[in-house]
């Protein structure tokens, strides 16, 4: 097959169909573009629990004199040293196996961090530093085994609660998913789109073309090779879509580097590399897609 034919025939495709193929390009890039930024929030999400579940912490609180009287498993007071002491000793019983380290803010450590974190709280005049609860700070070699902290010192005299710092992050987590997955089902529907707008484009050009191509199964030419420009002006368009959704992507990432970055510091972003390795997936699939459409379409609609 020479290349030049189908080179022409794409040409001649593409022109007599020019807003039908312009409708294509935009809604593969789109869907294509969804599709990108569902791997990548999908990346992003992966990348957050590795940066941030190794820092978070378990807290054990010890009670205060202010719990005595809201909080019944502080109703002797405010924790002693001898149970502060107890709750180390477990600790380290589970080190290195369990906890890979753990470190004690006294009371007016944490009040001090309160404070530094609250500044402009109206309680920083109010409040003592007796008023906030002292507690080990525990990080575990798996962040996941938090219950193994939780039942050996929930409950236990002196101590009033056990937290687990993922149970902030898991909401943000959450959020992220969620758009994720509103991302994934935005995309399904608008690759919908794009299959039916290449099946109609196919068919439009097929019938635009029928004399030609009746010429051509005449004089002998093979149904690959009467189909071929056909599918090739498909994954052409399809091309220039995956083309439009990577440059998309690549905005959005150099956006979220040189603006979002800066005001948004908590969260470690995905770099420049994670967009790269998914841009060549976007093509395949573009292309495949299209392909596959085409072929499909003009084995029932083009008689040869």
């Amino acid at each position: 097959m020479r290349a030049q034919f189908v080179l022409s025939e794409i040409g001649v495709g593409l022109r007599r169909n020019l807003t039908m193929t312009i409708a294509v390009v935009v809604s593969v890039a789109l869907s294509l573009a969804l599709a990108g930024a569902s791997l990548l929030v999908r990346d992003q999400v992966n990348s957050m629990k590795g940066y941030w579940y190794d820092k978070v912490e378990v807290s054990v609180y010890f009670c205060t004199k202010a719990d005595a009287k809201s909080a019944p498993q502080c109703a002797d007071g405010a924790a002693t040293q001898d149970q502060i002491d107890a709750v180390k000793a477990g600790l380290d019983k589970l080190t290195p196996s369990v906890v890979k380290e753990s470190t004690f803010e006294n009371q007016q450590e944490a009040y001090k961090h309160w404070k530094e974190m609250n500044p402009d709280s109206a309680l920083v005049s109010v409040l003592g530093a007796d008023a906030i609860p002292a507690s080990w700070r525990v990080k575990l070699q798996d962040p996941t085994r938090y219950d193994i902290i939780q039942s050996q010192f929930a409950g236990q005299k002196g101590v009033r609660s056990v937290e687990d710092q993922r149970k902030i992050l898991e909401n943000l987590f959450g959020l992220l998913n969620g758009l994720q997955t509103a991302a994934f089902v935005i995309m399904l529907l608008m690759l919908s789109v794009a299959l039916l707008l290449i099946v109609n484009t196919v068919r439009v050009s097929a019938f635009s073309r029928r004399r030609e191509t009746g010429i051509m199964r005449l004089v002998g030419a093979s149904n690959f090779y009467v189909q071929m420009p056909f599918i090739a002006e498909a994954a052409f368009a399809a091309l220039l879509g995956a083309v439009l959704a990577s440059g998309l992507l690549l905005v959005g990432n150099f956006g979220v580097h040189h603006w979002l970055a800066s005001r948004v510091q908590f969260i470690h972003f995905i770099g420049l590399s994670s967009v790269l390795q998914v841009i060549p997936l976007l093509m395949v699939v573009g292309m495949g897609m299209a392909a596959i459409a085409a072929f499909l379409t003009l084995r029932k609609y083009l008689k040869v």
